[in-house]
């Protein structure tokens, strides 16, 4: 079992089901050697693997407890996807308070990664909506019942703990009043990076929901080009399209992945919009979930899988890194299909290992092709830690154990309050 960006190749000893609370703590008692919870195991590196180990696939338990209407706070096992969620809370008026790029997550998932989304400058991480969790840990015999009044710091530690705190049982958020599923969206070809700034403040202080796209292959950041999407959700109806219209059969020849190919798409897709600025109103699947319409789009890559890189940046220093990051790109003759930007507001995440700051987000996948994606990367990182960024550890498979812990310094923390029977890939990564 890989991860989403099957890179590394993953062995784990076994695969243990889990369908019912009352068989889970039996169950992790018979364990001889360590084990980690997972979900629908959408992380790109390998902080949903563990080699050598057990892995506990926690979506069978995926039960609504209970559901407020009134308020707006919603309790669920932890296995619940936030696409069966969707289909509970939306008829009755109710959105996620943060979504990420796909619906097929775990709650648990969502917690363990402490997950962003379009509107950080305005939500925070989904951590920030979390009530309580249900924890249950190997050297316990019932569940723990975590807030930030009671087991607080353990409640801190497993938002964006990876995983590693214990296994998350249930949980208890509050969700996003909505007038209808519809979005009322925008789209503006953008630039230069002056000129994304200024789209970037005129719509984050209107809309909810912000995210951009540019052409890796298109210059520095002075020049540039992109297309800057925002939107709110508005009264309407219609009909949702969350089914895969396509469905990608094999892993795709790696010899189509190449500076050309990728240079192409995006040029393409800088054009696919023929006006400065383009309005419309539709269904909110697309607009938060368009990968999710071609089902395991991750086998475009080929075997060898993709890398993503997720950093965030602080703001004085983003115009020059990011020019920094295409240049060295383009000597090396890489690129990525797909380029995310976007603005992190100042809202600070609860998880002693989150990943958010106030700064700017860049989100890049690139095929992966041995020594000299791995080198590419690192030389980001080096860049990175001399104006005080970071990695998304959720999605990286290959930062130093240096690194994280520069980055991220409560790890100490964690590592006191981690579950002494799970074991994850990436932890054990970090930590030799």
């Amino acid at each position: 079992m890989n991860s989403f960006g099957l890179y590394p190749a993953s062995k784990p000893r076994a695969v243990t089901h889990i369908a019912w609370q009352d068989c889970l703590i039996q169950t992790i008692r018979g364990f001889e050697s360590p084990f980690l919870p997972i979900g629908m195991r959408r992380s790109y590196g390998d902080s949903c693997l563990n080699n050598d180990g057990i892995l506990l696939d926690m979506t069978g338990m995926d039960k609504l407890i209970a559901f407020d209407r009134h308020t707006g706070t919603i309790l669920c096992e932890a296995g619940i996807t936030f696409h069966e969620l969707l289909t509970i809370i939306v008829p009755e008026g109710y959105f996620l308070p943060v979504t990420p790029g796909t619906q097929y997550i775990t709650v648990g998932g969502a917690i363990a990664n402490d997950i962003h989304g379009k509107n950080h400058h305005k939500a925070g991480t989904f951590g920030n909506h979390v009530n309580r969790i249900g924890l249950i840990r190997s050297d316990q015999d019932e569940i723990l019942i975590c807030s930030e009044f009671e087991n607080s710091e353990l409640f801190l530690a497993t938002i964006g703990g990876l995983g590693l705190t214990g296994i998350i049982v249930w949980a208890e958020f509050s969700l996003t009043r909505i007038p209808s599923p519809m979005i009322e969206s925008k789209t503006e070809q953008y630039h230069g990076y002056d000129e994304y700034l200024e789209i970037a403040k005129r719509e984050e202080a209107v809309c909810d929901y912000t995210v951009s796209w540019f052409d890796c292959f298109s210059g520095d950041a002075r020049e540039l080009r992109g297309l800057y999407t925002s939107g709110n959700f508005v009264e309407g109806n219609g009909l949702s399209t969350s089914k895969s219209s396509i469905v990608i059969p094999f892993q795709a020849p790696e010899i189509l992945l190449n500076r050309y190919s990728i240079s192409l798409f995006n040029e393409l897709y800088f054009r696919k919009q023929f006006k400065k600025m383009k309005q419309s109103t539709a269904h909110y699947t697309p607009f938060f979930y368009p990968l999710d319409a071609i089902g395991d789009w991750n086998k475009l890559y080929g075997k060898s899988g993709f890398l993503q890189y997720q950093c965030v940046i602080p703001l004085d220093s983003a115009r020059e890194i990011i020019s920094e990051m295409l240049g060295l790109m383009n000597k090396k003759k890489m690129g990525s299909f797909l380029v995310v930007l976007k603005s992190f507001g100042d809202i600070q995440s609860k998880g002693l290992l989150s990943f958010p700051m106030p700064g700017m987000t860049i989100a890049m996948d690139f095929p992966m092709r041995g020594r000299e994606t791995l080198q590419l990367l690192d030389q980001f990182d080096e860049i990175l830690q001399e104006v005080g960024g970071r990695v998304y550890p959720a999605k990286d498979a290959r930062m130093s154990p240096q690194h994280f812990k520069e980055w991220y310094p409560a790890f100490e923390k964690i590592e006191k309050l981690k579950d002494p029977m799970i074991e994850s890939t990436f932890w054990k990564r970090m930590m030799s």
